[in-house]
């Protein structure tokens, strides 16, 4: 396992962006929104679109996250994290290998795994993964392709097992982020919580409050 330096996952609300979950509100300031409510993570993901609407929109991302202080991860895409500089990138079992991507990013940056199984998350951190997302913890439409959710104890049982940070995804949402969190995990990572509130600031700063404090200089 990798030695850390600094406090590098220095959060425990990760963002993931759709432009489906927008309501049809420019991605960019509803991500803005969330980074006012205190959201200190941003995974920039946006399978449908082209490498050119991928570059300009991690772009304006990379500024806004810049600004508040915040963290931006790049789905997938290595060259596109290269490119604006982001903090990492974010992979899963159809990506380059975590190996490939540590090679073309080098020591600096993130990666974070895609986990639905124990042993996908275990080989994650034996490859050097800095953080997985292990899921779904409850059913919700966009992980239907995965299976069945795989539930809380299994939850508790990856984050009693690993070193790394563990973040709970799938379904999340205020009304069971206290559960996710009660099973050990470092943070809960969600989608339409945040991104489809009403008013997303609110709905960062709500889900924020049920979640445990960092300790002063704690990391992976």
């Amino acid at each position: 396992m990798r030695e850390f330096e600094s406090p590098w996952i220095d959060f425990n609300l990760y963002l993931i962006t759709g432009r489906a979950e927008t309501l049809g509100r420019p991605l960019e300031f509803v991500v803005e929104e969330a980074l006012r409510g205190g959201v200190r993570a941003v995974q920039y993901r946006d399978k449908d679109a082209s490498t050119k609407e991928l570059y300009e929109t991690a772009y304006e991302l990379r500024r806004l996250t810049s600004r508040y202080g915040a963290k931006l991860i790049i789905n997938d895409r290595a060259d596109v994290a290269l490119s604006v500089d982001a903090d990492g990138v974010h992979i899963g079992s159809a990506s380059l290998p975590l190996y490939k991507v540590r090679r073309l990013l080098g020591e600096k940056k993130l990666i974070g795994v895609s986990c639905h199984n124990q042993v996908q998350a275990i080989t994650a951190q034996e490859m050097g993964a800095d953080f997985i997302t292990f899921g779904p913890v409850f059913h919700t439409p966009s992980k239907a392709p995965f299976g069945e959710p795989v539930g809380l104890e299994k939850l508790k049982g990856v984050a009693e097992m690993l070193q790394v940070p563990v973040f709970a995804l799938g379904g999340i949402n205020k009304g069971n982020c206290a559960e996710a969190v009660s099973c050990g995990v470092r943070g809960v990572a969600l989608i339409s919580a945040i991104l489809s509130a009403t008013e997303p600031r609110e709905a960062a700063r709500g889900i924020l409050s049920l979640m445990p404090p960092l300790e002063q200089g704690e990391h992976g």
